[in-house]
């Protein structure tokens, strides 16, 4: 009965995606990883109603993953229809762990740590400190930092792929675009076929960046990717082949991007300086976060942020708030990245087989919050266990 709910839940989601799309709006599926014709556009009632009849078909199969898959679905497209659920309740249903967040003594560690790597290269905490790190690293262009990018993702691709056991093949292109969007680098795709876009009104571009974003974005999401199509072609994996980004496979998919290099690079004395610092600065939106869903005013939250933060600027600051506090989407799906970063930062500290194990099983199917807990259960609470 399962495969069956899970062929259902997938036509729901490509004609739900085929409406948005058509619309101009965002879409809905991210990365397709068995592509397949399109079928008739679902409008978002439609598609709302025939979420909630294969919800109760999934907990009549009693399949708690499909459920999930399902649940996560209906819940953020009751929210693009103007439903707003407390915040861990939104997030619990869409990226399937909790909203506790992390003591504030947790956080101000971790920026410790970035200062002091900091410090080592003779850059101080300020606020400059962004444009000093940018200098330190190196500027390039954007021009050249696309070619950086597929250069350092070569380099690299060996390396990861002994550390993940991935053997997938994949092809890989990179696009230079304008867009009025919060991200600076976006990979999405179909199959093997993946697609880097670089965003030149956001992106900052560093010698340092594009080994980061090799790793983050071609040889985390890109190979993972592929490396899921590969299975779901062979019939290997009973599960929902489209990922998207407002459902529980984002906290391993974005944790374990943002902290690859940890895993395969930690004597880059560079890279891991840029990886401490925006393990940091997450944990600083995550703290921005709560507080605009908690009723804190944007004066304070404001405030908050220049404190944790000195070379945030206003605008920037404005963009973490309203991202996080007004927009469906990003108000779920932002919070994966500060819940599966530090849990996969904690897990680089882990027994180094807990720690292959994880990587292994990240790249053979998309994994849930539930699965990591599953995979190593002394691991820390996901999403924080903050009082």
């Amino acid at each position: 009965m399962s495969e069956t709910l899970y062929q259902a839940l997938e036509e729901v989601l490509r004609g739900w995606h085929r409406y948005e799309t058509e619309r101009g709006n965002p879409p809905v599926i991210d990365f397709d990883c068995a592509p397949a014709p399109a079928p008739a556009a679902l409008g978002r009632l439609e598609a709302l109603r025939r979420l909630r009849s294969l919800l109760d078909r999934a907990r009549e199969a009693d399949d708690g993953r499909l459920v999930r898959e399902v649940q996560a679905q209906l819940t953020y497209l009751s929210a693009l229809l103007g439903e707003r659920l407390c915040l861990d309740t939104y997030v619990r249903r869409t990226q399937g762990c909790g909203t506790r967040g992390w003591p504030a003594d947790h956080v101000t560690e971790r920026g410790e740590e970035a200062r002091r790597l900091l410090a080592d290269a003779g850059i101080a905490w300020g606020p400059n400190t962004a444009h000093d790190l940018d200098r330190a690293e190196g500027v390039i262009t954007a021009e050249a930092a696309a070619e950086a990018i597929g250069r350092e993702a070569a380099s690299f691709e060996p390396r990861v792929r002994r550390a993940v056991g991935a053997t997938a093949p994949y092809d890989l292109t990179i696009e230079a675009v304008r867009v009025d969007a919060y991200w600076s680098y976006w990979l999405d795709g179909a199959g093997r076929a993946v697609r880097l876009r670089v965003n030149l009104r956001r992106a900052s571009f560093t010698a340092v960046q594009a080994r980061l974003f090799a790793l983050h974005e071609v040889l985390g999401h890109g190979l993972q990717s592929a490396g899921f199509h590969a299975a779901f072609a062979r019939d290997e994996q009973e599960w929902l082949p489209l990922l998207t980004v407002h459902s529980p496979c984002q906290v391993v998919l974005e944790g374990l991007a943002q902290s690859l290099a940890v895993f395969v690079a930690d004597d880059d004395h560079q890279l891991m300086t840029r990886v401490r610092l925006e393990h940091y600065l997450q944990l600083v939106c995550a703290e921005l976060h709560l507080a605009i869903n908690s009723g804190v005013s944007v004066d304070d939250c404001a405030a908050h942020a220049v404190s944790r933060v000195p070379f945030w600027d206003d605008t920037h600051i404005a963009g973490v708030l309203a991202d996080r506090g007004a927009d469906p989407l990003l108000r779920t799906y932002l919070w994966a990245y500060p819940a599966g970063f530090d849990w996969f930062m904690a897990l680089a500290e882990a027994p180094r087989a807990t720690a292959a194990g994880v990587l292994r099983a990240a790249y053979q199917r998309p994994l849930h919050p539930a699965d990591l807990t599953e995979l190593w259960p002394d691991g820390p609470v996901i999403g924080g266990a903050a009082g």
